[in-house]
């Protein structure tokens, strides 16, 4: 009697659960396995922001009730942490010294915050907002009608601005060439985007390179960002926004290979066999760039777990994506990305 397969998925994101979601639609008697570094059940971190709104019951964020798992015969592993990746005998190398076989792999453990080299020394004094629990630390660390210094200004944390802002705080947004990114936006248009988050209500600030972070006293705001130039910003918290890095650390002896994230092809499918990527961790083989490139956004990433649920059950589908990634000014003069769209 043949045995089923056995599905793992390696990450507790969108791309991973709607992967889980549709394997589990077209093989209804395999196995299927995530993993995830994670405490928490799968939840919308696109909706984080919310929590400056009031919203603080983490179980409001879950996208499937808690029995969702159980009753689709999908086994989650949270706290987990793959260490290592075996594309021989197809097995993962978990944390706690035990091995996990799987017969197709499909990668989707996200990207991190991107932190300069020369402020790594001041990341205690930063506060990040990847997951609900961090979220929820800095929310509480920003007094009634406070202050968010934002360095870079990405356009995840344009999104979050324009809540905090709407919830009575102020936004300094201090520049850096990683602003708007992932958009490129050009040298003679960028002052149009600048004016663009001005007229949303950010405290737009041009002081250089950053020097420092520091602490601030009792009788202040608690932290102070030192430029080079010799200027000064203080706030309540800081949030780093340069962009994100791939997840791919545990993948350095795997032999998969890599540039800055996963090299796959428009089917999604590495190198190695039985192994496909998916969401912010693959870079997707373009033919009308002529090179791997990242697609960004729930809508894309959404789309990236389908296509790979769909070719590791025996489809051969090419993820193409439906995203107009332009950066728009709109006719009210405010900014606006396609990445912050989501169903």
């Amino acid at each position: 009697m043949p045995t089923s397969t056995h599905h793992v998925v390696l990450g507790n994101g969108i791309a991973g659960n709607h992967a889980a979601d549709v394997i589990r639609e077209r093989d209804p008697d395999s196995r299927i396995t995530i993993i995830s570094a994670g405490a928490l059940l799968f939840y919308n971190r696109y909706d984080l922001p919310d929590v400056f709104r009031g919203r603080h019951q983490w179980v409001d964020y879950l996208v499937h009730p808690p029995e969702y798992y159980e009753s689709q015969n999908i086994t989650l592993r949270r706290k987990t942490r793959v260490v290592e990746l075996d594309t021989q005998t197809q097995t993962l190398s978990l944390a706690h010294r035990e091995t996990l076989h799987y017969d197709k792999l499909l990668i989707a453990t996200g990207g991190h915050a991107y932190i300069p080299e020369r402020l790594l020394d001041d990341v205690g004094l930063m506060n990040s907002f990847h997951n609900f629990r961090v979220a929820m630390q800095a929310q509480r660390s920003v007094r009634k009608n406070g202050t968010v210094i934002m360095l870079g200004g990405d356009v995840m944390g344009l999104d979050l601005a324009r809540t905090i802002i709407a919830t009575g705080h102020r936004v300094i947004v201090a520049l850096d060439n990683r602003t708007f990114w992932p958009h490129e936006v050009a040298q003679n248009e960028r002052a149009r985007y600048l004016k663009a988050l001005q007229n949303m209500g950010l405290d737009v600030r041009d002081h250089g390179r950053v020097d420092r972070i520091e602490a601030g006293n009792s009788k202040g705001p608690a932290r102070r960002v030192l430029f080079e130039d010799g200027s000064e910003i203080r706030g309540d918290i800081v949030m780093p926004f340069f962009g994100l890095v791939p997840a791919v650390d545990f993948l350095a002896t795997s032999g998969i290979d890599m540039e800055r994230g996963i090299l796959v092809s428009p089917q999604l499918q590495t190198a190695r066999d039985n192994i496909w990527a998916a969401g912010d961790v693959c870079q997707i083989w373009s033919a009308t760039s002529n090179a791997y490139r990242f697609y960004y956004g729930y809508r894309n990433v959404k789309m990236m777990g389908e296509v790979a649920a769909y070719n590791m059950t025996g489809e051969q589908s090419a993820f193409e994506s439906t995203v107009d990634e332009t950066l728009e000014v709109t006719s009210k003069g405010t900014l606006h990305s396609p990445f912050w769209e989501y169903d």
